[in-house]
């Protein structure tokens, strides 16, 4: 299947899913996080949910985080369309930008190459880690940025595409994928459940 076609089933997918599902969900993709060999780590990249769009409650894994002394870096979506990364810290203030994510509104800037590992967030993925998104390219531009050997892990509610057709150079694969059944491994480590 093409992304817009991706982009369109998974957002009607999404509507479908209670809101006691979602919270069930999240909670299991945050425990099958912690079998991730990512927790030898420091500096940890994860994203606010927009409830809106029912995506994955991020507070699960943000909570293991903080619970092991993880330094936790949060996007801001900036003036010219790109991202900005803020350490989280007990006065990290929020607000919500035009597309109704919560983000911080200043705080400690950290440079991409400081960060290990990046949850991302997405509508679908295939069974070779390939992701769509939202379609605004936020997250290549930033995955693009950071070191070679940064982890990505994917969240998401549902299960592999086969093949994303229209894959291009600009797409970043991602390491791994957490759904609330399955953990998928996209790189030469073995790890699937």
């Amino acid at each position: 299947m093409r992304k817009q076609d991706l982009r369109s089933e998974y957002r009607n997918l999404r509507k479908l899913v209670s809101e006691s599902s979602l919270l069930v969900s999240s909670l299991a993709i945050a425990n099958a996080s912690l079998l991730l060999p990512i927790w030898d780590f420091g500096y940890f990249h994860i994203f606010l949910p927009i409830s809106q769009q029912k995506e994955i409650d991020t507070h699960f894994i943000l909570s293991i985080l903080q619970g092991r002394d993880k330094n936790v870096v949060l996007p801001k979506v900036t003036g010219n369309d790109s991202l900005k990364h803020f350490l989280l810290t007990d006065a990290t203030k929020f607000q919500t930008n035009r597309w109704n994510i919560p983000e911080p509104v200043d705080g400690i800037e950290i440079t991409t190459d400081k960060i290990d590992v990046v949850f991302v967030p997405l509508l679908a993925f295939d069974k070779k880690g390939n992701r769509v998104g939202y379609g605004k390219g936020f997250y290549d531009i930033f995955l693009r940025e950071c070191r070679k050997d940064v982890k990505k892990i994917g969240v998401s509610l549902f299960e592999a595409e086969d093949i994303i057709e229209d894959i291009d150079a600009n797409d970043i694969p991602l390491d791994y994928c957490v759904t609330p059944q399955k953990t998928y491994s996209f790189s030469d480590s073995v790890l699937a459940t």
